[in-house]
């Protein structure tokens, strides 16, 4: 299904892109991160704002960065912090920043730098905040390594919690153990249970591994599984939503972890991103390679008689749908992200750079 384009674009940035976030921490505007991906140029954050209309997108400040942003995160208590992770030729990092006070100002030279997470050894991959709540820990995950760090952005301080109180990897094989996988593979990304500030879902070359923050030991994996992103369901314990290569889109009950509940068609290309929404839990984002974003409603055991059922127009009830497909770019879709503040908004990033504001009220049942 197909509908009519009703998205707001944001024409600022000037260079190839791929990262986009929600500001969750922004309880008075509708706003986003994006980060920039020059190889030659000086890269830039943009704050983009929905004006209060909701026809716009505002930039309400633009901030140097000094390297190609690979991973752009907002903190979700503190809507000025945020982390990057990004590469220079060889060199790769990631660090908290802080957007300074712009006193009317649209612009500032580059935002300031609290910490450097500088523990690494191997390329780092992403970081991660605790999703639902003011939380002092940090994860940042390279090819070998999981990294918890006890952060006191206040005295810029950024330590990697001992030993005494987290068991953190410090080598290879002991994040992913030749005897546990039958072969050596790399991190390349992971989510943080927001029911559980302990539990971890970190992809693997052929897995998605789960672990156990307070031992750093892996309690359970899902295997044969070659997974580019994955997202918990906010709203509903012990479900998560993975995007693959092979099989697209699948949902999870991670009671149960041999076989997925939900199976859904992937992208034409890769699946790229897979998004919950943040209200509405059986409302889902994927956004793929072939320049397409869809979006689904879908039904999780259980559900059959949630108010959801009945929220969002479908061709079919009872099941899976297909809701719309957004088909308005020209370029791989890499970043997506539902809007916390007005979770019916979402904004899209494609790799030229083009931002996309939509709204899903329009497919809402009318009573």
């Amino acid at each position: 299904m197909r509908g009519p384009s009703t998205g707001i674009v944001y024409g600022g940035l000037k260079y190839q892109a791929r990262c986009i976030t929600d500001v969750k921490a922004d309880v008075d505007h509708t706003s986003f991160l994006a980060g920039t991906l020059s190889l030659k140029e000086e890269n830039e954050v943009h704050l983009i704002r929905l004006s209060p209309s909701g026809s716009e997108l505002i930039c309400d400040g633009l901030f140097y960065h000094p390297n190609e942003i690979w991973d752009l995160k907002s903190c979700p208590f503190d809507p000025r912090i945020f982390s990057t992770v990004f590469t220079s030729g060889e060199t790769y990092g990631a660090s908290v920043w802080k957007i300074p006070e712009l006193y009317g100002q649209s612009n500032a030279p580059q935002p300031e730098q609290l910490v450097s997470l500088d523990e690494h050894s191997f390329k780092i991959k992403s970081v991660l905040w605790w999703p639902s709540g003011k939380h002092d820990r940090l994860i940042s995950i390279d090819e070998g390594n999981i990294f918890l760090w006890s952060l006191d952005s206040s005295n810029k301080v950024a330590k990697v919690s001992s030993s005494k109180d987290f068991l953190l990897s410090s080598g290879l094989t002991e994040v992913i153990s030749q005897e546990s996988v039958g072969m050596l593979q790399n991190l390349s990304g992971g989510a943080w249970d927001p029911h559980d500030r302990n539990a971890l879902a970190g992809i693997c070359d052929s897995s998605l591994q789960f672990w156990d923050l307070r031992t750093m030991k892996k309690t359970t994996s899902i295997e044969q599984a070659h997974i580019r992103d994955v997202d918990y369901n906010p709203k509903k314990q012990h479900f998560l939503v993975t995007a693959e290569d092979v099989s697209g889109i699948q949902l999870w009950d991670l009671r149960r972890p041999k076989f997925p509940v939900k199976e859904l068609p992937g992208h034409a290309h890769w699946t790229w991103a897979v998004r919950h929404n943040p209200e509405y839990e059986d409302l889902i984002l994927s956004a793929g390679t072939d320049s397409t974003i869809n979006l689904w409603s879908i039904r999780l055991p259980g559900n059959e008689g949630s108010s959801s059922e009945s929220l969002f127009d479908s061709p079919t009830t009872l099941k899976d749908s297909l809701i719309n497909s957004y088909t308005d770019y020209e370029d791989s879709v890499y970043g997506l992200a539902w809007s916390t503040r007005e979770p019916l908004i979402f904004a899209s990033l494609s790799y030229d750079g083009r931002v996309i504001v939509e709204s899903v009220k329009s497919f809402i049942k009318r009573k």
